[in-house]
């Protein structure tokens, strides 16, 4: 059985890098949003660090389910 919190839980999978940064800054075009979001990363040493260790790519189009779940649990969820 699920909680009402399982539901409302962002749903951790892979993501375009385009579509997670306009969820994280949702009020800025796409190429203003993609470079906040990438400055963002860069500027979280520990997010970083623990991307690297899981074979970030930063010339991959998009984050696999194990990025998306470290971004979200050093940066919240998105709209939070």
């Amino acid at each position: 059985m699920h909680s009402l919190d399982d539901e409302k839980a962002f749903p951790i999978r892979l993501y375009t890098k385009a579509e997670l940064a306009m969820l994280y800054c949702p009020n800025q075009c796409i190429d203003r949003a993609l470079e906040n979001f990438y400055r963002w990363i860069l500027l979280n040493k520990p997010l970083l660090a623990e991307l690297e260790a899981v074979g970030y790519n930063k010339y991959r189009r998009s984050y696999l389910p194990r990025e998306v779940e470290l971004i979200v649990k050093y940066m919240g969820e998105p709209g939070m």
